[in-house]
């Protein structure tokens, strides 16, 4: 994994051109039902890779925060609002919350556990969104997503092969 985790960087680049293509054509003609096929990929794949062997995403991003997202993590903590967004939080480029720091905060490093994992936010429980509903939505994030998800980069390759325009 770990040799794979140094080369996705590269591997997507040198994807992305194409991915994009593929994508604007499936823009253009967007099977009805591509979500489903988008979820049996993801299910395909999740059933052969373990995100704890990887931890990717949690070592170098960071989620979105919701305002429901900080006041049930922030209750977990017994923590005010604010005191929990002045400690973890910043404001993005886009006005979005995301953490201060990469890796994350309650990511434990031994093990790549998620130590608030019952109530983490809803954009780590979704990640890396490829069988999320309307999925043609948000294919330039998963673009971006397969430079950081090995399970990401598995997805839209083998949607490639299943899907060929």
């Amino acid at each position: 994994m770990e040799d794979f985790l140094k080369e996705l960087p590269k591997l997507a680049k040198e994807k992305e051109q194409e991915s994009k293509k593929y994508f604007q054509k499936l823009k253009k003609r967007t099977p009805k039902n591509l979500d489903l096929i988008m979820q049996d990929l993801h299910t395909e794949e999740f059933e052969k890779t373990d995100c704890l062997t990887c931890g990717n995403c949690c070592k170098t991003t960071s989620p979105i925060f919701t305002i429901k997202d900080i006041e049930r993590i922030s209750k977990h903590f017994r923590m005010k609002v604010l005191d929990f967004t002045n400690q973890y939080l910043k404001r993005d480029e886009d006005d979005f919350y995301v953490l201060q720091t990469a890796p994350c905060s309650f990511l434990d490093l031994e093990d790549n556990m998620c130590t608030i994992y019952d109530v983490r936010p809803k954009a780590c429980s979704e990640y890396p969104h490829t069988d999320r509903r309307k999925f043609i939505q948000i294919t330039n994030l998963t673009i971006k997503n397969t430079e950081i998800c090995p399970a990401a980069y598995n997805i839209v390759e083998a949607l490639k092969k299943k899907l060929p325009i």
